[in-house]
């Protein structure tokens, strides 16, 4: 498919630079088979499920993945120090991970970055502007000291126009968050609260989890023209059983399952096997398009997301690219905040 087919203009004051206070206060759009759309906000949420329905949340947590540092000067070929910001994506092994790195064109390989008088870095290889880096400490080490000298890796359509804070760092991260890996929060959970949980729990609403940590990828722009030609980045993903077992029985007595944020739906579909949710610990790089048959997922909270992106195709495989174009063109007339710290919407499976 044509790249240009998921295209839509969306003013610059649309993007939300902080959140609604409180979280459950931000605005929601449902989307029904269809193409009709209501107005809503997330504190709304419980009486727009079903007892019996299963939400699935994603409980990965994020860690000061944005760091800056200093690739010394060289002994040969002239130059000063150089100043380098490092946003790292995913962990290769327990002291090697690769980065986008700025300026790209100032390393290669075997040159030094100096973080902290403590931590460092080689470059092992270097590929565009995505490169691979040894550090000098691994494991709990290794993110001990990420969380001292990082900061929260904000998306760049936010990085751009101002620097992460103090309030990103609890902003920035969804209330249920358990398992440190992302390098992205799962954006459609920061509008939950646990008075929320405590109202979906009382309506009869079945919590389950999933861990996906979500990878700097998940921002990168769709450079090629055909949707054939594009290459998703691997990001590591954990199903338990307990949570398959109850997300297959839900399936099976024909009750609705329901995904927070399109890294929970990415897990839950990359992990099917004959129509059931199989527990496990991989890797996905799916993608996915109109033409996609979902397994799994027949409904999907997730926030508005950018042109031409890959999430965009995957909200329009799930209910209708003309459906999602006309749901986000009503947004934007309705003055509706886009992208991670803006409002959501509550899209329901087109078939």
């Amino acid at each position: 498919m044509k790249v240009s087919e998921f295209d839509f203009s969306l003013p610059d004051e649309a993007i939300a630079l902080r959140p609604v206070v409180p979280r459950d206060h931000a605005r929601l759009l449902e989307v029904n088979r269809g193409g009709c759309v209501s107005d809503f906000h997330v504190y709304d949420l419980p009486e727009l499920l079903q007892p019996g329905d299963v939400l699935v949340i994603n409980e990965t947590r994020v860690f000061p993945a944005a760091l800056t540092a200093i690739r010394p000067a060289r002994s040969h070929g002239g130059g000063g120090d150089v100043a380098i910001t490092v946003n790292l994506h995913k962990q290769i092994s327990e002291n090697t991970w690769r980065a986008f790195v700025r300026p790209a064109k100032r390393l290669r390989a075997g040159d030094e970055l100096i973080f902290s008088a403590k931590l460092s870095a080689v470059v092992l290889q270097k590929e565009a502007g995505d490169t691979a880096l040894e550090f000098n400490l691994s494991d709990e080490m290794l993110l001990s000291k990420f969380e001292q000298l990082g900061a929260p890796p904000l998306p760049p359509y936010i990085a751009r126009q101002r620097s992460a804070d103090q309030q990103d760092v609890s902003d920035y991260q969804t209330v249920y968050a358990k398992e440190t890996g992302s390098v992205a929060a799962p954006t459609a959970g920061l509008h939950f609260t646990q008075e929320l949980f405590k109202k979906l729990r009382s309506k009869g609403v079945i919590l389950q989890t999933v861990v996906l940590h979500v990878g700097a990828g998940t921002f990168l722009p769709v450079k090629s023209d055909d949707t054939d030609d594009h290459k998703m980045h691997k990001e590591w993903f954990s199903i338990s059983e307990v949570s398959a077992r109850a997300i297959n029985s839900a399936k099976l007595e024909g009750r609705r399952v329901i995904a927070v944020g399109t890294t929970t739906l990415r897990a839950l579909e990359s992990s099917v096997v004959n129509g059931q949710v199989v527990p496990q610990s991989s890797d996905t790089d799916i993608f996915i398009t109109p033409g996609y048959d979902f397994q799994i997922v027949d409904g999907l909270m997730t926030n508005f997301h950018l042109p031409k992106s890959t999430l965009f195709m995957l909200v329009s495989a799930l209910c209708g690219q003309d459906v999602m174009q006309s749901a986000y063109a009503y947004a934007i007339e309705e003055g509706y905040r886009f992208y991670s710290y803006g409002d959501t919407s509550l899209l329901w499976r087109s078939n």
